[in-house]
């Protein structure tokens, strides 16, 4: 959520702002509202202050007195306007609220200006010494025998399309990637989490995926429950509500959980295989800065998620998303994308994420500064990283033709092995 008053004082800005980004929203029609409300609640308060005058006017005239009686008759009138004002202003601050929630942030002005994902730049790659990149791969799901281990017949009949099952090594491998990335984030000094895997719709209204992503979230209508889409939203609203002191920033958490998304309208190539799947497990940091520092900590963010990929030895690409790409709540995104060699394409592992103050307003997450004022803290996150395509590029870049895969040495005192097959 935006700074009402910055809204108001700086109307064009916001406007062309908004602009930029892939999302709309009426700010005339938003003001327009803004200006009711704050007019109806004048008036209230007005009433209640007249309301307030009558009854202390009262007590000092006798009891039974016509001049009593009139300012019972009058007292009665302001009520009976107090009440039905009251009703008016309950309506009008519930469609304020909600038409403040169509506000996307606005992005920093060091995204570059784009349309949608053909204008992300990239502004970086890294390869590991000695990666062939003319050597012959294979697709994940062509791998000889994963088809029995990477069982997407049988999550299909358990659940639906985008639920597989992996088995054996495969599932053995993921369990090592998990417990590495884990491993890492806290050296890196990030706390560990487990966190729920449901959040109520103002979990996922704080951190920006309600109302705007209400389409592609489960929700189990019998509890109002959300089954979370990323850690970000359960992890960031730990602090809901709350006013930290100054001693406590920066805070830095990690978390790994499934995540679930319904991933409605995908189609195609980019959806075969754990290219892109329902239910798909994750790292997640979390960090909260004061507002001073939140660029310099989405540095660090990224190096971090960095870090994991070079560990691996994936070769990566970074991006620095567009305006007309970033996401609703974002203010400046970096996403790290790994080469998958058998598919010869680039794989999305990582969003690096500043939401300045939009999240924390939304949330009302504060902190008491060395001024005694309370400000709103700085908010973002990172994938580190997204384990389906993860483990995708590292079943590709490390297999042979006859199906023997490598292990990144990172993982193997966690698999247990230095390779392994399907068959």
């Amino acid at each position: 959520m935006i700074d009402i008053n910055f809204l108001r004082n700086n109307v064009d800005t916001v406007k062309q702002a908004i602009q930029k980004k892939k999302f709309s929203c009426d700010i005339d029609a938003i003001l327009e509202l803004d200006q009711k409300r704050r007019k109806a609640v004048t008036e209230i308060e007005n009433l209640r202050a007249a309301q307030k005058a009558a009854n202390t006017e009262m007590r000092s005239l006798k009891k039974g007195s016509e001049e009593f009686l009139a300012k019972v008759a009058e007292l009665k009138q302001v009520s009976d306007q107090v009440k039905a004002l009251d009703a008016d202003v309950r309506q009008i601050e519930e469609d304020w609220n909600h038409a403040l929630l169509t506000i996307p942030n606005l992005p920093h002005e060091s995204v570059p200006i784009g349309k949608g994902e053909q204008d992300n730049i990239e502004i970086g790659q890294w390869k590991p010494e000695g990666f062939d990149e003319s050597g012959e791969y294979l697709a994940h799901w062509d791998i000889p025998g994963i088809a029995d281990f990477l069982d997407f017949n049988r999550g299909v009949k358990v659940t639906g399309a985008g639920f597989p099952f992996y088995r054996g090594p495969l599932a053995r491998l993921s369990r090592a990637l998990i417990q590495f990335l884990i491993d890492e984030a806290t050296e890196l000094g990030y706390q560990e989490v487990q966190s729920p895997l449901l959040v109520n719709a103002a979990s996922g209204t704080a951190t920006g995926q309600l109302p705007d992503k209400e389409g592609q979230m489960y929700h189990i209508e019998e509890v109002d429950l959300y089954l979370i889409p990323t850690a970000e939203v359960p992890v960031t609203n730990y602090f809901r509500d709350e006013i930290l002191e100054t001693s406590d920033l920066p805070v830095h958490l990690c978390a790994y959980t499934p995540c679930f998304r319904k991933e409605a309208g995908s189609w195609g190539k980019d959806v075969r295989g754990l290219n892109r799947l329902h239910q798909f497990d994750k790292v997640e940091l979390v960090s909260l800065v004061e507002p001073a520092e939140s660029f310099k900590a989405l540095e660090a963010l990224r190096k971090n998620a960095e870090h994991m990929l070079q560990k691996l030895e994936l070769p990566y690409r970074i991006l620095d998303v567009c305006s007309g790409d970033i996401g609703f709540p974002h203010a400046k995104q970096f996403d790290l994308e790994v080469w998958a060699a058998g598919q010869g394409r680039w794989l999305e592992v990582s969003s690096c994420s500043n939401f300045t103050d939009f999240q924390a307003r939304r949330a009302k997450i504060r902190y008491r500064g060395e001024d005694s004022k309370v400000h709103p803290v700085h908010t973002l996150n990172g994938s580190a990283l997204g384990l389906a395509r993860t483990l995708a590029a590292i079943l590709e870049n490390n297999s042979t033709k006859s199906g023997q895969i490598f292990v990144p040495e990172v993982l193997k005192p966690r698999f247990g092995a230095d390779n392994f097959g399907f068959i």
